[in-house]
This record gives C-alpha cells, sequence and structure tokens, in this order.
C-alpha cells in the first residue's frame, strides 16, 4: 500500500524513514483546499496528517483509493469525517500521546497570566519596570474550574490537587475516583462559571459545544478570572473573549489555540485575503488584537510539543497503519 505523511516536520523525518517499509512518501507541507494535491499522492491507499491539515470534501475527491487517514493527533474536528462515512475510508487517531504534556502547557500559561512572567520580562528588557503593574495572584487556595475531564483534564486536575487548589469539575460522564482522589466537586456549567478563579478548558470540540463559552459565559464570570485554552479555538468565541477582555469583565487569558488559527501562520492565506470570508476575516482580525492585549499570552498550538509526546505520536501512527495493513483497526474515531 502507498501511503503519503503530510505536515511532517524536520525531527519526524528520521523516525518514519526508520521504521517504514515499502511505497511512501514524506511531504512537508499540510493538505488543505487552497490548490490541488501534486498527482503524484492521488493513488495513495494510506495518508497520515497533522491538525495543521484541513482534509475537507474537496480535498478528499482527490484521493482516488484512500482507504485510511492516520491522524497524528487525537482531534479529528479537521477532518470530513460524512465523507469518510460515505467512502468507506478508516479514520484513526494517537490518542493519550499528550496527556502529561498539554496539562504541564496549560499550568505554564496559567502561571504565565496570573504572575506577569512575560510582561515582566518585557518591562525589565525595557528597563520600564512597574511593580504595581506587576502584582500577580497566587494559585494555592483558589478555585480552578476544569471544563472536560478526560486524560488531559485528569492530569490537569493532580496538578491543581498538588497546588492545594479547589477544583470544580464539568463533564458529562463524572468519574467518582477524581471526587475521591484529587476532590474535584462536579458541577454545572453556570455553577463553575460563577464560582471559579481560574478556568482551564480540556474539552474537545463538538457540534454542541461549539462557542460555549461567549458573551453570556463571560458575564457570569468573575471580574478576576482568568481562562487558559489547550483545547479548541472554536470553544471560545473571540468577538466575545476580546470584548470581556478589554471591558474588564475577566482579567486575563491564556491561549494556545484560537479559532481559524490557520489564518495566522499560513503563507497562502496572509498573501491572499480574498480566500477568507467575512466570519473567518472577522476572527483573523479579532486574533491579531488579541494579541496587543497586555493580559493575553498566545502560543502557536504547541501544549502537546515535547520529545516524550511527539515519540509517543509518531509510534502510535506507525502501529495504526501496521495494523490496517494486517486487517485490523485500531483507534478508530467513526
Amino acid at each position: 500500500m502507498k501511503t503519503v505523511y503530510f505536515d511532517v516536520e524536520s525531527y519526524e523525518e528520521q523516525f518514519l524513514k526508520d521504521n517504514n517499509n515499502g511505497n511512501y512518501i514524506l511531504v512537508n507541507e499540510p493538505l488543505n483546499d487552497l490548490d490541488k494535491i501534486n498527482p503524484e499522492y492521488a493513488d495513495a491507499d494510506i495518508i497520515s496528517v497533522f491538525t495543521t491539515s484541513r482534509v475537507n470534501r474537496k480535498v478528499l475527491e482527490q484521493f482516488q483509493n484512500l482507504k485510511l487517514i492516520a491522524l497524528r493527533s487525537v482531534g479529528f474536528n479537521h477532518i470530513d469525517l460524512d465523507y469518510c462515512r460515505e467512502h468507506n475510508i478508516a479514520v484513526v487517531n494517537s490518542p493519550g500521546y499528550g496527556n502529561q504534556s498539554v496539562a504541564e502547557f496549560a499550568l505554564a500559561l496559567l502561571m504565565d497570566v496570573s504572575r506577569k512572567v512575560t510582561a515582566s520580562y518585557d518591562e525589565y528588557k525595557n528597563a520600564k519596570v512597574t511593580p504595581a503593574n506587576l502584582m500577580g495572584t497566587e494559585l494555592c487556595g483558589k478555585t480552578i474550574g476544569i471544563i472536560g475531564l478526560g486524560a488531559i483534564g485528569t492530569a490537569f486536575a493532580q496538578i491543581a490537587y498538588g497546588l492545594d487548589m479547589k477544583i470544580l469539575g464539568f463533564d458529562k460522564f463524572p468519574k467518582a475516583e477524581l471526587e475521591s482522589k484529587f476532590n474535584v466537586k462536579y458541577t454545572d456549567f453556570d455553577t463553575l462559571l460563577k464560582e471559579s478563579d481560574f478556568i482551564s478548558i480540556h474539552a474537545p470540540l463538538t457540534k454542541e459545544n461549539y462557542h460555549m463559552f461567549n458573551e453570556e459565559s463571560f458575564n457570569k464570570m468573575k471580574n478576576t478570572a482568568i481562562i487558559i485554552n489547550t483545547g479548541r479555538g472554536e470553544l471560545i468565541d473571540t468577538s466575545a473573549l476580546f470584548n470581556a477582555l478589554i471591558n474588564k469583565k475577566i482579567a486575563g487569558a491564556g491561549l494556545d489555540v484560537l479559532e481559524n488559527e490557520q489564518t495566522m501562520t499560513d503563507f497562502d492565506y496572509m498573501i491572499g485575503l480574498n480566500r477568507l470570508d467575512k466570519l473567518t476575516l472577522e476572527q483573523t482580525i479579532i486574533n491579531s488584537r488579541l494579541f496587543q492585549l497586555d493580559n493575553v499570552i498566545i502560543t502557536p498550538h504547541i501544549a502537546y510539543n515535547t520529545k516524550e509526546a511527539v515519540n509517543r505520536i509518531l509510534n502510535t501512527t506507525v502501529c495504526n497503519i501496521d495494523a490496517f495493513i494486517n486487517g485490523k483497526i485500531q483507534n478508530n474515531v467513526i
């Protein structure tokens, strides 16, 4: 079978070369619907992509023999699953690779915003230190609301418990062991909004929770609250977040993900704004304005990016592909 890996970083190449036999191609660029795919890839039986690819119907229609999409990620909202179901294309992911990495990064964002680490660095670098502007907030004894207590949310709860924080949880499937082990108190969404000093989002994106943080949500939060998002950008209404920050409805934000974040770094979009619809263009403009706020830290979707996590991704991906070639489907998402 022919396998084409897209979104391949330089540090992934040697592993993939050492662990692939037969017909495979490594491609540094992501898949997207801006241009037709290289004809050399069109007969691929298997493709593997990261979250920087946008694999919609327009893209998938160009592959003649596609049987498997092997995701180098947990999330799959960048894949047209309906098309895959219609055409009997299996989609498998790489679960569990970054639980600890993402949880630790969420803490890093929370510490940065609450203790004004980057702001302090910027002032010191520019020889304009104003201690009154750099006064932070302790985490110990405060209430942290965790949205989504799957593997990553659970790892974050363990960290918060170690910091002697009070933990509120919001999840469809409460786990009794988290209540006893980390003193997690499950509650409804509104109560979590009202009572949390900090909120950390660890939920996958679904049709039901799109823009779960909107104007109404921010109005219910404490004006001293800080929100952290290492889940998916579309869980937060960008415009509502920006307004909440500039109107001091909340105190700050640490974001590793943004709505339509690809438009911030994808050169194709940067030189062709006509490719953006009205909503995406508005979100891109607001994303740019978020960077200008002193109480916001934004990083380029790197919470997963540790040596340990990347190795787990690659190992799982190769195992998923080998299993499929041998007639088994593991880590199926549809």
